[in-house]
């Protein structure tokens, strides 16, 4: 069994954003010389998020929008009461989840036609990191 880890480091400009990691993650899995195995892609912080789906601009908006309903940002979580003002940002990580594996076919990503890797941030504007694990033969 092979393995390779690597830790993506990047600043987040805005408080909310996706980051686009399929090509990176790509690159790393060919680096691996994995041919049949997976991959874990995962967010290392509390606010924030890794997940598959559609690279198109208006489902992003449908995402945010969807979130947004179900952890509005807003001034009366209990998480508040430390100090803190992103109670928001921990559930939205909850709904999105912190992680994804994706398979691994012939040495590449084995993701349907229009699927896509993103990291999504819900409290950022600093610096940020995401674990990647390539496993395999």
């Amino acid at each position: 069994m092979k393995y390779l880890t690597d830790y993506l480091e990047f600043e987040t400009q805005q408080k909310r954003e996706l980051v686009r990691l399929t090509d990176t993650v790509a690159q790393l899995v060919r680096k691996s010389t994995v041919k049949e195995g997976m991959v874990l892609v995962s967010a290392m912080h509390i606010t924030a998020g890794v997940f598959v789906n559609d690279n198109e601009p208006g489902l992003f908006d449908d995402i945010w929008s969807w979130l947004e309903h179900l952890a509005p940002q807003k001034s009366d979580y209990h998480h508040h009461q430390t100090g803190e003002d992103n109670g928001d940002a921990h559930l939205k990580s909850l709904l999105v989840h912190h992680q994804v594996i994706v398979p691994i076919t012939r040495g590449q990503l084995d993701l349907g036609p229009w699927q896509q890797i993103f990291y999504a941030e819900f409290d950022g504007q600093r610096r940020k990191r995401v674990i990647v694990k390539v496993m395999g033969d």
